[in-house]
C-alpha cells in the first residue's frame, strides 16, 4: 500500500485512451517525456493504425481497449489520458482509484468525476481535467488576464469588467454551410440543446436556445458569429476575479463564421422540434452531407477578452487571441487539445502537480507557466494589453 498522506509517485508510464479527432502531436511529446506510452484504441489495429499515422509507430504500444484490458494493464503511479466521450470518465477515474493511478483529461469536470476528487486526492492522486483547448487554453488566458488586472489597479477597490471567452473550429476555407465538423456531430448538436447562463448588463440570463443569443464579434477585423454556451457564471469564482469589482458582462461562449446562423437555419427548425432519435439520425446525415476530406485545413479561433473599469478613470483593457490553422500532418484542433493535455501530463509526470483536482493551471502563475512552454513548443498566440 502506498502512504495515503503523500501524492503518488508517477510510475513513467502513460495510457492514452482513444485516437479520435483531437489526438494529435501532444501525444509524440509524451512519448519523449515519458519511460513508456501505451495506445488505447477500439482495436489494437487500430490503435497501431493511428500511431503510424502520427509517426509514433515503435515509440508507443497499441492496445486493445475494455475497461477490463485497461485495469489489468495498471500499475501505482501510472498516468490515464481519456480521449473518450465525458461519459466515460467516471468510470475511468474509478479504475484509476483502485490502481493508484492518476487521471487526466481534456473535458469539464463531471459531477460523477467531482464526487470522486475526495477519495482520490485522499489516495495522493491527481486529477486533471479541462486541460485541452475550450476548456483549457481559454483557462489559461482567462488566469493570466485576470491576474494582470488585479496586478494593474488592485483588487480592493470598486471596479466594472467585462469578460468575454470565444472560442471556434470552423473551416480554414469557408464553405456554404460554414462549419465542419472538428468533434462528433452530435455533439456539437447537444451543445446547442443545452440552456447557456452568462452575465450581461450586470444580470444573469439563460438562454434556452444558445443560438438565439448569437450577435456580431470582430476579431482583428474579421466578423464572426459569437453565441453563449453551458454555464459562465461559477467561472467568476474559478478565474478569481475580485469581489469588489462587479460583472457587467461575462460570456464564455462559441465563435463560428459569418453567415453561420443563416446557413444553420434549418438545422435549428430541427433543434426546436426533434427528440433524441431524431438529433441522433440528423447527427449522422450532416455528417454525410458535410464530411471532411484530407484536403481541407481547420482553423481554430480563441479570443479572451477582459476590460476593468476602476474608480478615478482608472482602466485596463487586455486580450488574447490563438489563430491557427491545420496542416497536412496535423489538424488545428488536434493540436491545439493534445498539447496543453500533454503538457499537464507531464507535469504530473515530474511531480508538479499536487494531489487532487485541477482545471488546467487554477492560478495566474502557472498559466503564465504554462503558456511560456507551450510558447517554446510552438503553439502561437499574441496578447495585447492597453492601458
Amino acid at each position: 500500500m502506498n502512504d495515503r498522506s503523500a501524492r503518488v509517485p508517477a510510475s513513467g508510464t502513460v495510457h492514452w485512451v482513444g485516437a479520435g479527432l483531437s489526438t494529435g502531436s501532444g501525444l509524440a511529446r509524451l512519448c519523449d517525456a515519458a519511460d513508456r506510452v501505451r495506445l488505447w484504441h477500439r482495436t489494437e489495429d487500430r490503435a497501431a493504425h493511428a500511431l503510424a499515422r502520427l509517426g509514433l509507430s515503435g515509440r508507443a504500444e497499441a492496445r486493445a481497449y475494455t475497461p477490463a484490458a485497461l485495469t489489468a494493464e495498471l500499475a501505482p503511479g501510472d498516468v490515464v489520458v481519456s480521449m473518450l466521450p465525458a461519459p466515460e470518465h467516471a468510470g475511468i477515474l474509478a479504475a484509476c482509484i483502485r490502481q493508484d493511478a492518476h487521471f487526466a483529461c481534456s473535458s469539464y469536470v463531471s459531477d460523477a468525476v467531482l464526487d470522486q476528487v475526495p477519495s482520490a486526492e485522499a489516495a495522493g492522486l491527481v486529477v486533471l481535467t479541462e486541460a485541452g483547448l475550450d476548456p483549457g487554453i481559454d483557462h489559461l488566458f482567462a488566469h493570466c488576464l485576470v491576474g494582470r488586472a488585479r496586478e494593474a489597479l488592485g483588487e480592493d477597490s470598486p471596479a466594472s469588467y467585462r469578460l468575454t471567452s470565444y472560442c471556434g473550429g470552423v473551416p480554414a476555407v469557408p464553405n456554404d454551410f460554414r462549419y465542419r465538423f472538428s468533434w462528433a456531430p452530435a455533439g456539437v448538436l447537444n451543445a446547442l440543446r443545452a440552456p447557456a447562463r452568462y452575465i450581461e448588463d450586470g444580470a444573469q440570463f439563460v438562454a434556452e436556445r444558445p443560438w438565439e443569443a448569437t450577435r456580431r464579434h470582430v476579431v482583428d477585423g474579421e466578423a464572426f458569429e459569437v453565441y453563449p454556451n453551458r454555464d459562465s457564471v461559477p467561472f467568476v469564482a474559478q478565474y478569481g476575479l475580485p469581489t469588489a469589482w462587479k460583472p457587467q458582462l461575462f460570456v464564455r461562449g462559441t465563435l463560428r463564421l459569418e453567415g453561420w446562423l443563416r446557413a444553420w437555419d434549418a438545422v435549428f427548425g430541427e433543434l426546436r422540434t426533434g427528440d433524441d432519435a431524431r438529433i441522433a439520425a440528423l447527427a449522422q446525415e450532416l455528417a454525410a452531407a458535410h464530411p471532411t476530406t484530407d484536403a481541407d485545413r481547420d482553423r481554430v479561433v480563441l479570443v479572451v477578452s477582459l476590460d476593468v473599469r476602476g474608480t478615478g478613470g482608472r482602466t485596463w483593457a487586455g486580450s488574447y487571441l490563438l489563430d491557427l490553422v491545420g496542416d497536412a500532418q496535423e489538424s488545428a484542433m488536434a493540436r491545439c487539445v493534445s498539447r496543453p493535455l500533454a503538457l499537464g501530463v507531464r507535469h504530473v509526470l515530474d511531480g508538479s502537480l499536487p494531489a487532487g483536482l485541477h482545471r488546467a493551471a487554477g492560478t495566474a502563475a502557472r498559466s503564465e507557466q504554462w503558456l511560456r512552454e507551450l510558447s517554446l513548443e510552438g503553439l502561437e498566440f499574441t496578447l495585447r494589453v492597453d492601458r
